[in-house]
């Protein structure tokens, strides 16, 4: 039944969409609220399963060439997960360090482990990107990241 590699993946990509889906249905609705919480979320998950749609019924032979583009060395795979390990540590110390803190500190790791070799710019963009997020977020949308040790 299922004999292209689009036709499996889009029936992954329809089940996630459809547990996806269940979840955004399952958000609190606000009575004052004209647009609510779960707009989003559920028109993300609507247009998932609209793109697993069309991938299953899409046409394209897959040639050798997109095969070898599937493959990925094992130096890539040991780079995604130290970095998913960056991830998980980043978002388990989040609350407790703080997002100014923790966001410089993964943004710098990050591409330090990546590669990028100027250690002064990597520090400057990370810092005044936490910064620049940190004051849209908690000074001008009014939703409060985690400040953790620091005090403001």
């Amino acid at each position: 039944m299922l004999k292209k590699i689009n036709q499996k993946m889009a029936v992954v990509l329809a089940m996630t969409a459809g547990i996806y889906l269940t979840l955004s249905y399952n958000i609190p609705k606000y009575p004052n609220a004209i647009i609510d919480a779960d707009f989003v979320p559920k028109g993300l998950g609507f247009l998932l399963f609209f793109f697993a749609v069309l991938l299953f019924f899409d046409k394209k032979e897959e040639t050798e060439s997109e095969k070898l583009k599937r493959s990925i060395s094992k130096s890539n795979v040991f780079l995604i997960l130290v970095v998913a390990v960056f991830i998980l540590i980043y978002i388990s110390l989040l609350e407790i360090a703080g997002f100014l803190f923790m966001t410089t500190l993964f943004i710098f790791c990050c591409s330090l482990f990546l590669g990028y070799k100027k250690h002064i710019t990597n520090g400057i963009v990370s810092v005044v990107f936490s910064v620049a997020i940190y004051v849209l977020f908690n000074y001008l949308l009014r939703i409060n990241l985690p400040a953790g040790i620091i005090p403001f």
